[in-house]
């Protein structure tokens, strides 16, 4: 029924692009350089120079783009590239604050100085713990020590044996009297020459065996005599305070010269303000506390009975120097890439020792660590962002240290185990230029909920998975090629492999005019390509062999694909790929499992019938149709409804339907489909099953295009190779698809044969006339349609149903009244 007319077809030339081996102006790859740049990114590779030199607040880098478009490789390549002779950053290390030590000092040297300060501080600490002990050795030390004692001790003897002599001649003795674990002096009373406590002589008076008046006399002296002796006392513990002040001066006298000299030579190297003022306290304290440099000769006390306690050396903690980043060894600005950022690699942490047998934390400045984010201080840090976003607090904290362009170091406990340190160090100023890389999902949505993200990343660099396929992009493939051959020491590559390689691209972006920009999946090729070819024994990667790597691949993941064509084979997927049929066309759609995509035909079914229910959508009646189909469903109404209501309502019922389809639709390409179905239906007019159709349809009547094209003719082509090709079978698509098409050469030489058809359509006019074989009709002025055509037989039946409609709705109000 009209099959025999001929219609407009794809020619073959564009069914494929070729990229002819002799238009590449090599033998080999060997021919060639290596790639040196970034291909195809022009636009991000801006944008990043841009976020690179801007000094100002905020613009760090956010990049966008597909995994494998080269977005790492990019960022590596340009920071490499950053020019080494700049600035170095300084040494960051924190010192005890001996006036706070809950709030350690932050100090900041020229590169490579930190180690050399630290160094000098431990210099400083062992010269005086050897000579400052020499100088308490000294002869002359002794000597004006055991002069200053003995000159004190003799004024207290003297007052001690003044009060014995006047005791004694009241009739008293001084004895030591034991009190608990000490002993302390007291006076008793003589009798007998004994002496005995006032409280046996009590006694005795109480037996009658001493006078009692004499009893009270002597216990009236003994309390003005307790009283003189705790003058005594009083007096001789001023002096030992006196003598321990003293002692105190003349250590810090004897070491005054020493400490200073020591402390000055460090301060001439080292003229930064910080830096004296710390060298000054840590003077002030070692002068403060001279006795900790006298070598310690008593153990200390065990603080449990029959424990014995572990002496431990005095470290000088406070005088260490805690060099967090050291950058002795660094060449220019640095450039951190963290892969891990948690919390305690980014930002640091402070670090807790048990100590009394576990019972207690204990932490201080030399427990400080820095992270990534210091140690990129004055040069560039590389995130991911979607790493940086599922670890907890480092979003939060990354963002105000961008904000306030400072760092403080804290410990990170999100579950509070254990106790916070009451620590709080300084905060380090910082100049850090941060890359993030992401999708542009996260960096939509974090633009539009996140106020503070449009601050601080002002640069956005967008990595494109596409670029323009000319003759430079071609030879910057090739170089590419020749740059992973060496890197990874593959096979080297023919013209002829090296052209399939670029076809691959152009496939991979899905338009002739295209290359794809995904370089990760270009790479599997050239590696799996140079696989087969060595297994054949080759020295060269040849077409064939970048054939056989693209069919292995495909192999490897379409088994679904071979599992849903067997189902069609068989017959328990109903496809008719012969004859004719009333409402019933087949569609195309693709199927995406993400690493892989495939085509395959699709039966749509219209019914049509008396009613105003219009258009029945059954896979949204269902819940099986998404919103762009639904919109689809709603477009092709208006078509039917601009087409022909225009003189009559539009008073039908029509179901339509993907028959065997239970995983849900989506997607309007199989809109004009279903159109070409509704109006086979109305005209009773048989559709050619051997020709499949896809395309997406206007109000206007006109076929727009769609996505996956090559699948899907790929996908019904496979359904009528594998029950034979009759020379009659095709496929519709779209007309501005044909820039587009990269077919599978199988195809290509089918059609080239003639035994199979593409047909680019550009109206719904133009399709439903190679599916029917019947004219479509144009509109006269009349506003009739020739008779015989496809729009007069619908028109016709939608007047008939009108009518019929109006003539049930009569006689049913009539019935009604009766």
């Amino acid at each position: 029924m009209g099959q025999e007319r001929k219609y407009p077809e794809v020619p073959v030339e564009k069914l494929r692009w070729s990229c002819t081996p002799e238009s590449l102006p090599f033998e080999s790859t060997e021919d060639i350089q290596p790639c040196v740049e970034i291909i195809g990114q022009e636009r991000a590779l801006k944008a990043i120079q841009l976020g690179l030199e801007m000094d100002s607040l905020g613009y760090n880098i956010f990049v966008v783009g597909l995994v494998g478009t080269g977005r790492n490789t990019t960022i590596k390549c340009l920071l490499e590239n950053i020019d080494k002779a700049g600035q170095l950053p300084d040494d960051i290390c924190y010192v005890n604050n001996f006036k706070d030590p809950d709030q350690p000092h932050c100090l900041c040297l020229p590169a490579g100085k930190g180690k050399v300060f630290k160094k000098d501080m431990e210099d400083l600490i062992e010269s005086l713990v050897k000579n400052i002990p020499l100088i308490f050795e000294g002869e002359d030390y002794q000597k004006q020590r055991r002069e200053l004692v003995e000159k004190h001790r003799e004024r207290a003897k003297g007052v001690i044996k003044e009060f014995e002599a006047r005791a004694k001649k009241e009739g008293f003795t001084v004895v030591q009297v034991q009190v608990g674990a000490f002993t302390r002096p007291d006076v008793v009373p003589m009798v007998a020459g004994n002496a005995m406590p006032l409280d046996q002589l009590e006694n005795l008076v109480d037996q009658g065996q001493y006078p009692k008046e004499t009893f009270e006399q002597l216990k009236s002296k003994y309390v003005q005599l307790a009283t003189d002796m705790e003058q005594v006392m009083k007096e001789t513990r001023k002096v030992e305070k006196l003598i321990q002040d003293e002692l105190t001066d003349l250590d810090k006298s004897a070491i005054s010269h020493l400490v200073a000299d020591a402390v000055g030579d460090i301060k001439e190297k080292y003229p930064q303000p910080k830096i004296q003022d710390y060298l000054d306290e840590a003077r002030e304290n070692i002068m403060g506390n001279p006795s900790r440099f006298q070598p310690k000769t008593e153990p200390p006390q065990a603080p449990i009975p029959g424990l014995v306690p572990i002496q431990q050396a005095d470290t000088f903690t406070e005088f260490q120097v805690n060099v967090i980043v050291d950058n002795a060894d660094t060449k220019g600005a640095p450039v951190i890439i963290e892969t891990s950022p948690t919390y305690r690699n980014l930002f640091g942490t402070i670090e807790r020792n048990i100590e009394h047998l576990g019972s207690m934390w204990k932490t201080d400045f030399t427990k400080i660590k820095s992270g990534s984010f210091l140690r990129a201080n004055g040069g560039y840090l590389v995130l991911n962002a979607l790493d940086v976003f599922i670890e907890p607090g480092v979003w939060l904290a990354l963002k105000r240290t961008l904000r306030n362009r400072t760092m403080e170091i804290q410990s990170f406990d999100p579950f509070y185990l254990f106790a916070s340190s009451a620590l709080k160090p300084e905060p380090i100023e910082i100049k850090v230029k941060v890359v993030m890389i992401g999708d542009a999902y996260l960096y939509e949505r974090l633009y539009e909920l996140d106020e503070d993200f449009k601050k601080i990343f002002k640069v956005k660099a967008d990595f494109d998975t596409v670029m323009e396929r000319k003759d430079e992009t071609q030879r910057k493939y090739a170089e590419f090629i020749r740059k992973i051959c060496s890197d990874e020491h593959l096979l080297p590559f023919d013209r002829s492999g090296t052209a399939a390689v670029i076809e691959y691209g152009v496939r991979l972006a899905g338009r002739q005019k295209k290359l794809s920009t995904e370089f990760h999946r270009i790479t599997d090729i050239l590696r799996e390509a140079s696989y087969w070819a060595g297994k054949e024994g080759g020295s060269r990667v040849t077409e064939k062999h970048v054939d056989q790597a693209i069919e292995e691949k495909i192999y490897r993941k379409k088994m679904i694909e071979e599992k849903i064509q067997e189902m069609i084979a068989d017959g328990l997927i109903l496809i008719d790929s012969e004859g004719s049929r009333v409402g019933q066309v087949n569609g195309l759609s693709v199927h995406d499992l993400g690493e892989y995509a495939f085509g395959r035909p699709s039966r749509i079914t219209a019914q049509t019938s008396m009613g105003k229910a219009g258009i029945i959508n059954i896979e949204r009646e269902s819940d099986l149709s998404g919103r762009t189909h639904n919109k689809g469903v709603l477009i092709l109404a208006g078509y039917l409804r601009g087409k022909y209501a225009q003189d009559k309502p539009l008073t039908l019922t029509t179901s339509i339907c993907f028959e065997q389809s239970y995983g849900g639709i989506d997607g309007d390409s199989a809109s004009s489909t279903e159109v070409y179905a509704i109006l086979s239906s109305l005209a009773d007019l048989p559709i050619r099953q051997e020709v499949a159709v896809t395309g997406s349809v206007n109000q206007n009547g006109e076929i727009q295009p769609i996505g996956g094209i090559n699948q899907k003719i790929e996908g019904f082509f496979d359904v009528c190779n594998v029950r034979g090709l009759t020379g009659t079978q095709g496929v519709m698509i779209p007309h501005q698809n044909i820039g587009d098409l990269m077919l599978r050469k199988g195809i290509v030489e089918a059609v080239s044969q003639g035994k199979f058809h593409i047909y680019p359509v550009q109206t719904i006019d133009q399709g439903i006339e190679i599916l029917t074989g019947v004219p479509a009709g144009q509109k006269g002025i009349n506003g009739s349609y020739p008779e015989g055509t496809v729009n007069f037989r619908v028109d016709k039946k939608l007047m008939d149903l009108a009518k019929g409609m109006k003539g049930f709705e009569a006689s049913f109000d009539a019935s009604k009244d009766a």
